[in-house]
């Protein structure tokens, strides 16, 4: 086994990390600012705003996100007044800023899906009681509803997260050089795809499992009603003398 040569591919890899996580970071900052908003038009009562949610979520949803991010690359540039706008031509033409928006785009459609079935998931019980306490509806959402609606999310979005994670790999379609996009050089380089694509593999591994990680603690942190009770200790205690 050549050990300088996993050792340099993987050094090559985690060059490129810095890249990857903000690909990941604007990504899914953006995304989760737009799945807020979509998640709100979907509650809301104004049906226009209900039908644009539903639209966008089934677009985005079922559409993959290489399409995605070719369309908005590739696709938009086709149009005059997009190349001719001193305001959308500076950004749709950075294959960077494309990515993101992309990813930011896909993601939102998922995340939206997932907070709106937490915040339905919600017992009707501490929202009752809230209200008969006399709560006003702000308050009880941000008090009663919102804490308990996170703590339902956060298993599904934390998945979320992963697989956007690893749909930064597809960054390197529109020529980024992030992770992925280092290693098909090293391999293009090289021919030595199998250890090439295995040291990347173990990369993204270990990036997501840490990922992983931090939700489970944050998890562990919003459910003090699922943590174990403490160890009792099995000590007799004397009894004090009465005098």
């Amino acid at each position: 086994m050549d050990t300088d040569f996993y050792l340099s591919t993987v050094w090559s890899v985690l060059k490129a990390l810095p890249l990857t996580l903000e690909i990941w970071f604007f990504g899914v900052f953006f995304g989760l600012s737009i799945a807020c908003v979509l998640t709100w038009m979907r509650a809301s009562a104004f049906k226009p705003s209900q039908w644009f949610a539903q639209a966008y979520v089934f677009v985005f949803r079922g559409s993959p996100l290489l399409v995605q991010i070719y369309l908005i690359y590739f696709g938009l540039s086709q149009f005059d007044f997009v190349r001719n706008s001193s305001i959308l031509w500076p950004v749709l033409r950075d294959p960077m800023y494309c990515t993101i928006m992309a990813m930011a785009m896909n993601t939102a459609a998922y995340s939206s899906e997932i907070f709106r079935g937490a915040l339905r998931s919600v017992p009707t019980g501490p929202i009752e009681a809230a209200k008969a306490y006399g709560m006003p509806a702000l308050t009880r959402f941000r008090v009663v509803i919102l804490p308990m609606a996170l703590r339902l999310a956060l298993p599904a979005y934390s998945t979320e997260i992963i697989l956007m994670t690893k749909a930064t790999a597809l960054a390197s379609v529109v020529t980024i050089m992030e992770m992925m996009g280092v290693a098909q050089k090293i391999q293009h380089d090289t021919f030595r795809p199998i250890e090439v694509l295995t040291c990347a593999g173990v990369v993204y591994l270990a990036l997501n499992f840490s990922i992983a990680r931090l939700f489970v603690s944050v998890e562990y942190i919003l459910s003090p009603h699922l943590r174990p009770p403490p160890e009792q200790s099995q000590q007799i205690k004397p009894v004090p003398e009465v005098l």
